[in-house]
């Protein structure tokens, strides 16, 4: 994306009553900048940006970042006060929701005479500019997930009766890191029989047998995008039950990409999912997470498709769609897509095929 874009767009939606903002939170530095680093702090009037960081990454600052002047940080607060002081600045945004108690502590010691403002108003203007994708952030999340869809195609080929759910999850990292991913976009879950019923659960010593359904959630990262992809397949053969459930979940994700466009609520378009498993299959309290989430630079992000979201779908959101039905102690299903939300209707960016794999 165009990392000087992003930055004049927050100079222009300035949180009110601010002479400057201070953005220390690696990834939205990283969103801002261009420049990925565990440490450091941007530094935004209406008018500049100032990124300081310390000697492990000034080099490759000095030649990816944008829009901003590159500094070498040494002393932050002294530095921090002269730069406020050469821009006439007396009041400074802070990150609310990214900040630590004790970070606010040791900011509002080490700028005497600096008001920091906490009205969360940086937060919520940051969130809405990182809602909205821009062409080239959906084009990295598009690398991520063809890696993933290809890491999925191979790993079916190991995938046999006595592997175990630790095993699969270290192939699927392994694959993904050979197709190209910069790492794990979350710790990869694959849960099989009993264990598949939790919707979060850990990869265990566990085997795969005959008889289970198997879940795999996993993503790859690429340009620091992340993508995101379940799919739940059978091991030797599917029952009767684990069919119905199987095309149930599959039939809530159909029903709910079919409405998602700009200007629908997301609630809505979670309720839709859930009439189907809850109401017509009568698997109510087996579906109990949200239909999807946006992801980006982080795996977890605004808007999502919750019954309690108060959101409205635009062009420019990516989101999860990720129905499941969970029976406790036995098995559950989950299917989930990646969509990028048009101005006409939404584009699916997972390749993988949804129908029932039986192994």
């Amino acid at each position: 994306m165009n990392r000087s874009l992003a930055l004049e767009t927050l100079q222009r939606n300035f949180p009110a009553g601010a002479d400057a903002a201070l953005i220390i939170s690696p990834v939205n530095r990283r969103y801002y900048t261009g420049m990925p680093s565990t440490d450091g702090a941007l530094l935004v009037t209406p008018t500049d940006a100032v990124l300081l960081v310390d000697f492990r990454y000034i080099e490759r600052a000095r030649q990816v970042a944008a829009g901003c002047e590159v500094v070498l940080r040494d002393r932050l607060f002294p530095q921090l006060r002269a730069l406020l002081e050469a821009r006439g600045a007396r009041t400074l945004a802070v990150e609310t929701e990214r900040m630590t108690v004790a970070e606010f502590s040791r900011l509002r010691a080490g700028l005497p005479g600096i008001m920091l403002r906490e009205s969360g108003e940086l937060d919520r203007e940051i969130t809405r500019q990182r809602a909205v994708k821009t062409p080239g952030e959906i084009e990295s999340v598009r690398a991520a997930q063809r890696i993933t869809d290809r890491s999925f195609t191979e790993l079916l080929n190991f995938l046999r009766p006595g592997i175990t759910e630790r095993q699969a999850a270290c192939e699927l990292v392994r694959l993904m890191r050979e197709f190209g991913s910069e790492g794990e976009a979350f710790d990869t879950i694959a849960v099989a029989g009993p264990n598949s019923s939790m919707p979060h659960g850990v990869p265990t010593d566990r085997p795969l047998a005959a008889g289970d359904f198997f879940t795999l959630d996993f993503g790859a990262k690429k340009d620091g995008y992340c993508s995101d992809m379940t799919r739940t397949v059978a091991i030797g053969y599917a029952t009767d039950e684990m069919r119905q459930v199987y095309d149930t979940v599959l039939r809530a994700q159909r029903a709910a990409l079919a409405v998602i466009c700009p200007g629908v609520s997301c609630r809505e378009i979670d309720g839709t999912a859930r009439q189907i498993i809850e109401e017509e299959a009568g698997y109510r309290g087996c579906f109990g997470h949200s239909l999807g989430h946006s992801l980006g630079l982080e795996i977890h992000e605004s808007p999502v498709f919750s019954p309690l979201s108060q959101d409205t779908t635009q062009a420019g959101n990516l989101l999860s769609v990720e129905p499941g039905i969970y029976l406790e102690g036995r098995f559950g299903v989950r299917i989930e897509d990646i969509v990028w939300i048009t101005e006409s209707g939404c584009e699916n960016l997972t390749g993988s095929a949804k129908e029932l794999l039986v192994l």
